[in-house]
């Protein structure tokens, strides 16, 4: 009976290690990018992080841009953003627009994006860490945008895309993030910043002006003698529509109203095929995007 126990723990322990290396190594369960609050722009990845999560890498050098380090040799582009441009860890470091552009044009384009930013969020991020030498802005926004101002919620801790600290076990994150609330019930939370896009919370105005991030950047802009470019990303039933919402009609006013260069994505060829969800392209859809980044950006 002793030699039975044994031999079971021993099995039991063999499921349990080899099944922590497994998570770690291929889901990389247990090495999810991190993040930290901000009191000027609401939240960031963590910088200087490098690491793979569901088989994509992810990379952030010391200023939490999902880029190298700015390389004061080399021509450089702000790209400013929010998931869209950031990509997450559905998307591979390799494969974001941003990156395949500095690869293909031999410019630099810094990735200063994180989940649900808004205009406001970069202007803040711009203020504190300065322009790096930048030879042209390119910001990315979608419709809802307009009114998506900032509102310093508790994000990071506190929603699970948000973390501000690793699980201990990739069992541990795979049981409590994955499996348990799949099967038992809990109290309703808040939907994080990019769910509540996905799912049309907070998409409209409530009151809010409109956001003040906008003509902060042009005024960034302005001051350094650059070019600002704006690009409206079209959400999934936007290209179904094959138009913009009332929101996105503001952006194209203000763009027209200031002179800024607007780039409009519902005039080029995007497909249901090029998005993952309601709102994110996948691997397709960045290249497209770094292909418009090309045309448009390559003489800077």
């Amino acid at each position: 009976m002793k030699k039975k126990v044994i031999i079971l723990l021993s099995i039991i322990a063999l499921i349990f290690v080899g099944g922590e290396i497994t998570l770690r190594t291929f889901l990389g369960l247990a090495n999810a990018p991190l993040f930290y609050a901000s009191n000027e722009y609401e939240y960031m990845a963590c910088p200087n992080q490098d690491g793979y999560r569901f088989g994509n890498h992810y990379h952030y050098n010391s200023y939490s841009q999902r880029s190298e380090e700015p390389d004061s040799t080399k021509k450089i582009i702000l790209g400013l953003g929010d998931s869209v441009l950031f990509g997450g860890v559905q998307t591979d470091q390799d494969s974001l627009a941003t990156s395949i552009f500095t690869q293909e044009t031999g410019i630099q384009m810094l990735n200063i994006s994180a989940g649900s930013w808004g205009p406001d969020n970069c202007a803040a991020y711009l203020k504190k860490f300065g322009l790096f030498g930048a030879k042209a802005m390119f910001l990315l926004v979608s419709s809802h945008d307009a009114h998506d101002n900032m509102d310093f919620q508790p994000t990071v801790g506190v929603h699970p895309s948000y973390p501000d600290k690793q699980y201990v076990l990739a069992w541990g994150e795979l049981l409590d993030r994955y499996l348990l609330p799949r099967v038992l019930p809990k109290k309703k939370k808040e939907a994080d910043p990019d769910q509540k896009v996905l799912d049309g919370i907070g998409i409209e105005k409530n009151g809010k002006v409109f956001n003040p991030g906008f003509e902060q950047l042009a005024e960034m802009a302005k001051q350094a003698n650059i070019p600002l470019y704006v690009y409206l990303h079209a959400d999934l039933q936007e290209l179904k529509e094959g138009k913009y919402n009332e929101q996105g009609m503001e952006i194209i006013d203000w763009a027209e109203k200031n002179h800024i260069t607007l780039i409009k994505e519902l005039d080029f060829h995007f497909s249901e095929k090029d998005y993952r969800d309601g709102i994110h392209i996948n691997a397709a859809g960045q290249r497209k995007l770094a292909e418009i980044m090309k045309t448009v950006l390559a003489k800077e």
